[in-house]
C-alpha cells in the first residue's frame, strides 16, 4: 500500500476505454446488445494529433478510435493499426478488455504537473487533436498502485470530423 502520497484531485471518471481486436464488431455488438452509440470514429495518427509521444520519445502511431456517449461517461474503443503504444502492449499482454480509465480535467498542465508531483510517470501522450488545434491526453503509470492506467483528458474546444459514424444510418 502507497503512504504519505501526494493525492491527485480528480473529479470522477469520464471515459471507460476497451481495447479491440475489430472495431466494427465491437461497435456492432455495443449497438445490438447494449444500445451505445452512435459511434463517432476518429483515425489518431499525426495527421489528427500532431504531438505522439511514447515513452518519454517522439512517437508516430495509428489507431482508430470510436467514441459513444453511456450515461454521463464516454466509452471508447480502440483498435491499433500500427506503432508502439500502450493499447498494443495491452492486447499483447492481456488480449482485449478495459485498458484506461479517463479523466476530464479543467487545467491539462496543472493536472500533468500534479501527477508527476505524486510520482506518477507519464507513458503515453498526444496533443493537437481539437478542430483548433487544442486537445491533449497523457497516459499516467497507474496501473502498479491502482491496477490500472489513468488517462488526464484536455477536451478540444471543438472535435475534428469524425472519419465516420457507425451505424450508418444514424448519421
Amino acid at each position: 500500500m502507497i503512504t504519505n502520497q501526494p493525492k491527485l484531485h480528480l473529479k470522477g471518471i469520464s471515459q471507460v476505454a476497451l481495447v479491440v481486436k475489430d472495431l466494427k464488431k465491437s461497435m456492432d455488438a455495443y449497438w445490438k446488445i447494449l444500445g451505445i452509440g452512435p459511434w463517432k470514429v476518429y483515425e489518431y495518427g499525426p495527421e489528427l494529433v500532431k504531438d505522439q509521444r511514447y515513452r518519454g520519445r517522439p512517437m508516430a502511431y495509428h489507431t482508430w478510435v470510436a467514441l459513444a456517449n453511456f450515461g454521463d461517461q464516454v466509452i471508447e474503443l480502440m483498435e491499433q493499426i500500427d506503432g508502439d503504444t500502450l493499447y498494443k502492449e495491452f492486447e499483447e499482454k492481456c488480449g482485449e478488455g478495459v485498458q484506461h480509465l479517463g479523466v476530464f480535467v479543467d487545467n491539462f498542465p496543472e493536472a500533468v504537473k500534479e501527477a508527476e508531483a505524486a510520482g506518477f510517470k507519464v507513458i503515453m501522450t498526444g496533443h493537437g487533436y481539437g478542430k483548433n488545434g487544442d486537445g491533449a491526453y497523457a497516459y499516467l503509470d497507474t496501473a502498479g498502485a491502482l491496477g490500472v492506467i489513468w488517462e488526464l483528458i484536455e477536451i478540444p474546444t471543438e472535435r475534428a470530423t469524425p472519419a465516420y459514424i457507425y451505424p450508418p444510418e444514424a448519421e
